[in-house]
Formats: C-alpha cells, sequence, structure tokens
C-alpha cells in the first residue's frame, strides 16, 4: 500500500510539474508566436517532451516542450535539411487500454515500430501534408507508439527537395486517443522555408504563424450570452456536444484558442494582435482542431476585408506548372480542421478597429455547433512586435519538371463514400460507428489489427477518387503522403488549379437524389509514396471511431491486383 501511495504521489508531481510547464495563458491576452527552431548547416536536431496534465475544469490538457521549456515550437527547415527529433513520452495517468493490433498490452520487443499498443499513454508523430515515406522513424503510425517507459524515441528523416515551400504541421496519430491529444493542445506548426521563392509577392514581409486549436468548455455550464439573438433549445450530439442549430449562435461544441490563449464561451473575449498601421504582412494559419471547422474572416469598423491567399495545406497557389506568381483575393478563407492557409493581409490604420472571426459553419443536422464567434482584435500599434521577416530579395524557385497533375490522365477511378450507423440501433442518437467505404464493399469501422489495404495502387500513377458523403453531417477527407487536386464539387467542375491534402465533404439532406460528392485527382507519383497509409475523415472523434482506411502503394515495377474500380 505504501508503495502504491508513493507510485500515487510520485505521478500527482509529474501531472502537477506538466500543467507549469504547459502553461496557458489568460482569455483576453496577447497573442503570442510560438518560438521557432530552425535548421542550421542542413539539419535540425530538436528533443521534445510530450505531457499531460487535468485543466481547472477536468478536461486533460497536454503539450510539446523542449529541453529549456519552450513550448510547441515552430519547427523551420529548407528542402533538403534533415531532421532528427527526438521524441519522449512523459505521459501520465493512463486511462484504460484499447485498440491493440497484437491484441497484447505491450509490446514484447519493446520496439516502438512494433508496438501497436494504442493506449491513452500512448503517443507518437505525423508530420501532416509532408510527402515523406510512411515508415518507422519518419511518418508511419499505424504500428509506431511510443510508451512512457520507452527512451526517447528518434524520428529521422530529409525533407525532400521538391517539397513545395509552405506551412504543414506535426501531431500525435494514435487510433482511438487521437482526438483527445490533439484536443487538448499536442500540436505545432512545422514551415518549409522558400515561399517567397516561388510568391514574390511575399518577399520581404514579416510573417505571423497562428495556431488555432479547439479545446473542451471553459464554461460548459454557462447561458449564451445577452447579446446573442434568442435560439431554439440546444440539443447535444452523442459526445454531449452543442448540436448544429442552423442559426450561426448559441453554444459551441468546442472553444477556440489562438496559439494557446483561449477564447471561451459565452462571451468571446479575443485575444489581441498588434500590427504595425497598414502594414502588409503574411499570416499562416493552422487549424489545429479536433473537430471544429474554420471560415475565417477579417473586419475592418465591420467591414470584409480581401485576404490574397497564397498558399493553401502547405502549397503555393502557383505550383501547377506556371511560372508567373498567383495570389487568389478572398473576403473569407474556409479551412477544415487540419487545414492551413496562407495570405496577405495589410493592418487596419490607426484608430480602425480590426477583428479576426470565425463565421458559422454549416456541418448538417447531425454535427456539432460551430457559431460565428470573434477570434482576436486587431490593434494598429507603431510599437507592435516584429517577428520573423522573410528574404527581400530571393532566388526564384526554379519550375517543377513534374507534369501538373491536372494534365496527366489517371489510370482508374474509384467510389468511396463516408456513412454513420448507430452503435445500438435503439438508440439513434446515441453513441455512432463511422465508415469510410471503397464502394461495392461492406461499411466496417477501421480495425488497426487487419493490416489489409482497402485500395492498392501503383507509384507512377494517378487515379481519380469520387467521395460521396450519406450520413447527414459534413465530413473532412484527409489522406497522408501526398496531395490532391479538387476536380468537381457537388457534381459540377470547379477551376481550381492548386492542391489541397484536406477537403470538406458536404453532408447529405436526406433529400436529394443524389449523395453530395467530391471528386478528386490523387497523385502517386512520388517514390515516397510506395508504403502503406491511411485515409481518413479528419474529424478527429470520427477518425477514432472507425471513419479510417488503409491504401498500399506499391513500386512501380511491380505487378498489382484485387483492386475496385469503377470505369469513367
Amino acid at each position: 500500500m505504501q508503495r502504491l501511495a508513493l507510485i500515487a504521489l510520485a505521478g500527482l508531481t509529474v501531472a502537477l510539474q506538466a500543467q507549469d510547464i504547459c502553461h496557458r495563458p489568460s482569455p483576453g491576452g496577447a497573442v503570442p508566436e510560438p518560438p521557432d527552431l530552425r535548421s542550421r548547416a542542413g539539419q535540425l536536431i530538436v528533443d521534445l517532451r510530450i505531457h499531460n496534465f487535468v485543466n481547472t475544469n477536468g478536461s486533460v490538457g497536454y503539450c510539446y516542450t523542449t529541453p529549456d521549456g519552450k513550448v510547441a515550437p515552430t519547427l523551420r527547415l529548407n528542402p533538403g535539411d534533415l531532421l532528427i527529433l527526438n521524441l519522449k513520452n512523459d505521459l501520465t495517468a493512463p486511462g484504460p487500454a484499447a485498440h491493440h493490433h497484437t491484441g497484447a498490452d505491450s509490446n514484447a520487443s519493446g520496439d516502438p515500430c512494433l508496438s501497436g499498443a494504442m493506449t491513452a499513454a500512448s503517443t507518437n508523430l505525423h508530420f501532416h501534408g509532408l510527402t515523406i515515406p510512411p515508415v518507422c522513424h519518419q511518418d508511419e503510425v499505424l504500428n509506431t507508439s511510443v510508451q512512457p517507459g520507452d527512451k526517447p524515441f528518434q524520428y529521422r528523416f530529409r525533407i525532400p527537395q521538391d517539397e513545395p515551400p509552405g506551412l504543414y504541421w506535426y501531431h500525435p496519430h494514435i487510433h482511438g486517443f487521437s482526438k483527445v491529444q490533439v484536443l487538448g493542445g499536442a500540436s505545432g506548426a512545422l514551415i518549409v522555408e522558400g515561399i517567397e521563392r516561388a510568391t514574390k509577392e511575399v518577399a520581404g514581409l514579416r510573417e505571423r504563424v497562428l495556431v488555432i486549436r479547439d479545446q473542451d468548455l471553459l464554461n460548459p455550464d454557462a447561458p449564451p450570452s445577452k447579446s446573442e439573438p434568442v435560439i431554439p433549445k440546444m440539443l447535444l450530439d452523442q459526445d454531449g456536444d452543442a448540436a448544429n442549430n442552423g442559426t450561426g449562435f448559441g453554444r459551441p461544441a468546442k472553444d477556440l484558442s489562438i496559439n494557446y490563449v483561449p477564447v471561451p464561451y459565452p462571451d468571446y473575449p479575443p485575444a489581441l494582435i498588434e500590427i504595425k498601421p497598414e502594414e502588409r504582412q503574411l499570416w499562416r494559419i493552422v487549424n489545429a482542431s479536433a473537430i471544429t471547422y474554420l471560415n475565417l474572416e477579417i473586419l475592418f469598423n465591420r467591414a470584409p476585408q480581401q485576404l490574397g491567399l497564397v498558399a493553401l495545406d502547405g502549397v503555393p497557389l502557383n505550383q501547377n506548372g506556371k511560372i508567373e506568381d498567383s495570389v487568389s483575393w478572398q473576403s473569407h478563407l474556409g479551412v477544415p480542421p487540419g487545414g492551413r492557409v496562407e495570405f496577405i493581409l495589410k493592418g487596419p490604420a490607426p484608430g480602425v478597429t480590426g477583428l479576426l472571426v470565425t463565421k458559422s459553419v454549416d456541418t448538417g443536422p447531425g454535427g456539432e455547433n460551430d457559431p460565428n464567434r470573434a477570434i482576436a482584435t486587431i490593434t494598429a500599434s507603431a510599437s507592435a512586435p516584429e517577428f520573423s521577416k522573410l528574404s527581400d530579395s530571393p532566388e526564384p524557385l526554379s519550375a517543377s519538371g513534374v507534369p501538373w497533375l491536372g494534365d496527366v490522365a489517371p489510370v482508374r477511378t474509384r467510389r468511396l463514400y463516408f456513412s454513420e450507423k448507430p452503435v445500438d440501433p435503439e438508440k439513434p442518437n446515441g453513441a455512432m460507428e463511422f465508415f469510410i467505404t471503397v464502394n461495392g464493399e461492406t461499411p466496417v469501422a477501421f480495425d488497426p489489427k487487419s493490416g489489409l489495404p482497402n485500395i492498392i495502387a501503383k507509384q507512377g500513377t494517378v487515379e481519380d477518387w469520387i467521395i460521396e458523403n450519406r450520413s447527414n453531417e459534413l465530413h473532412a477527407f484527409h489522406i497522408h503522403q501526398l496531395h490532391f487536386l479538387l476536380l468537381d464539387y457537388l457534381g459540377r467542375r470547379v477551376n481550381e488549379p492548386f492542391l489541397r491534402d484536406t477537403v470538406n465533404v458536404p453532408y447529405y439532406n436526406g433529400r436529394s437524389l443524389e449523395y453530395p460528392s467530391v471528386k478528386l485527382r490523387m497523385d502517386f507519383r512520388d517514390p515516397n509514396t510506395v508504403g502503406t497509409f491511411v485515409f481518413h475523415c479528419h474529424l478527429l472523434e470520427h477518425e477514432d471511431g472507425g471513419m479510417m482506411g488503409l491504401i498500399r502503394v506499391e513500386p512501380s515495377a511491380s505487378p498489382i491486383s484485387n483492386v475496385s474500380t469503377l470505369s469513367k
């Protein structure tokens, strides 16, 4: 008994230390810039520890720290640089074990590459958006699992020479526990340098890195703000989150934070961003939310401002075989969970009130409530802090010798679809199972023990995928290791000559004769796509609940078989 008491006391001590290490700012504070870790002489060596702690509202918080106390650093590398990242798992007070690949509670060999253990105390890393091989020590998430007792686990890979310069991010990807760790704050930005080489419009601009995260409500029992209109009675979904009410108001499913500064319901006290009067900046925003969609807008004196979008999901808009610059001026930017946007903004003049907001997103009758809310005030100040600045005179990026994805004929077309069903048919509003299914097959929740691919493709080819949504809530399709081109949206051809790695698939309203769908051109030409990796909904409670599939990309010289196809 005495030994158990000592262990419990040690765990409490570590948890309290983690709470101090993972310090969270107060609402309404200035938005700090994440600390930068930059590569030198062609490499970046990083030691990261992941911690967890219990918040005042009972939820569990998570963060990554460096030995000198930096929290969630931005990793900055150039194409060709070597990243050596040593990850130490300092998670405490695990919940019950679940979702083991091997059916055992631990890996007898002690090798984290073969562990497959997926528990509340397990962790690993996914480098979202990077085109690096899906193998252990690089970007493999199916079997790689680091436990609290393990020595630091080393991730070691080079940024490909042809990796587009832009904004990426890192986060844990333990099946069954991705949501809780990301929702708790385990995430950080990763930048492949050189966007000014691709788009000269941003040369010489100062940049802001803004990581927007969601988190459990700090004030879950508070009534709505008196400034909001009266709304229908609040309903909860199967996870206890506020369900979409279709009004744009009411209690949100989750609170938001910006660089960890919380913006809590019901009054949404905005964080503070200072910028020099009328200064042009490059803002690089990650939606590191577990379940929250963003629809970003910047208002000056309540008037929407034009935002010069230059990159989406880490890829400059002009990476389409053309050499001219490309800036797309938009009044608002939709960003699904996992998505990134990089845009030019001109700051307000002195005395002008600026506001960064997210407008309501219609997630469907079965979705969570993502209402209108403020995120940050934008204030013109001559003494505003000065952050990282892009090169004034960059050497232009060489044109790619690879044909533009939109000009390459696909070898086949596949159909997949999102669907859901109650775990207990007698309780339609209870816990749900989530599926992503190849057309013609029976919906089955993702089984981490299976290892059998749902799709087999060949390196060197491109394919068209039509993805339907047969559920009544919005889903966000994401695939590891590659980017894709959006061809059709709701059955209509779109003119989007740029790439994504995450895209919304609209919900089914129960009345239309056809299911909503998107058509994507998938790019398997890069040799780094060879291997087995995942595609899934990036609402992480859906991914954890089974809405994930496996694809195996075989070397170009290998024969291919057992492929489900649909002729064009």
